[in-house]
């Protein structure tokens, strides 16, 4: 009976000794010791003092988080990527109409890649919706970016081809007017997308989508050029110079650059 009662005491001991250390973890606890009480019989119970410091434990993420939302661009970005896609399309089929007879040259080329860099553009809007989705938008960026800057060579193909047809001022327009521009527009596209992989700020991203929107505003012009009496190209200019200022759009809402909305219908009679 003696022996049992002193296991209760020596376990209450025990419990409130774990209770006061887990309530402050940093300081010590006793534990009695049920041997040293047992088998020598001393008269006081033997104790045993231990020390525990917790141990924290630290895990390393490889996911690329930024520290601000890539959300506010994506529905600007998603109208840009689907409006460049069908601006790429418009180019095709405007190779293939009678005045200009070229389809399945360069610029036929660069029209399909136009098109692949809008439906990259265009995955990466839908992946900003995500907090986790940073990596997806820096891969579909920079493929969108690779897909403008091959379109560059295919240029050159065609200003080749332009040159052996006779048909100069198309030559001019690719070699002066299109291939720079389409060039910078990708460096800036890449710019953006590669700064998302280094974890840059959204603003460092939003000026960059801010200048690729510029140049493939400059663009969109050029297309115009190439046939200024074809209503493909006219149509195709007219959907990149929408795609360019959605970029630019998507560019001003990640620097935090409030835009005022336009009035509509007859409320600018309340002044």
């Amino acid at each position: 009976m003696k022996i049992f009662c002193m296991f209760q005491v020596e376990q209450l001991a025990v419990l409130s000794s774990i209770l006061l250390w887990y309530i402050s973890p940093a300081s010590s606890f006793t534990i009695p010791s049920y041997s040293v009480t047992l088998l020598k019989n001393h008269v006081g119970p033997a104790t045993s003092s231990y020390s525990y410091s917790p141990t924290t434990t630290t895990s390393s993420s490889t996911t690329t988080k930024l520290y601000n939302s890539l959300k506010p661009a994506a529905q600007p970005l998603l109208d840009c990527g689907k409006a460049l896609a069908r601006s790429g399309e418009l180019l095709i089929d405007a190779t293939s109409s009678p005045s200009l007879d070229i389809y399945g040259g360069g610029l036929s080329a660069a029209g399909a890649n136009i098109r692949n860099a809008g439906d990259c553009i265009a995955q990466a809007a839908a992946s900003c919706r995500f907090k986790t989705g940073a990596e997806l938008v820096c891969d579909e960026m920079r493929e969108g970016a690779t897909c403008l800057i091959e379109a560059v060579d295919h240029l050159k193909k065609a200003a080749n081809d332009a040159q052996v047809d006779g048909m100069l001022e198309l030559k001019e327009c690719i070699e002066t007017d299109l291939m720079p521009v389409m060039q910078a527009c990708g460096e800036k596209l890449e710019a953006a997308g590669s700064g998302i992989m280094r974890r840059e700020t959204v603003v460092y991203i939003g000026e960059n989508l801010m200048g690729a929107g510029e140049e493939l505003g400059r663009m969109a012009l050029f297309v115009q050029k190439i046939q200024p009496d074809l209503e493909e190209t006219r149509v195709s200019g007219q959907r990149m110079l929408y795609a360019a200022e959605k970029m630019k759009e998507a560019g001003n809402n990640l620097m935090g650059v409030q835009q005022l909305e336009k009035k509509k219908g007859k409320s600018w009679l309340k002044g």
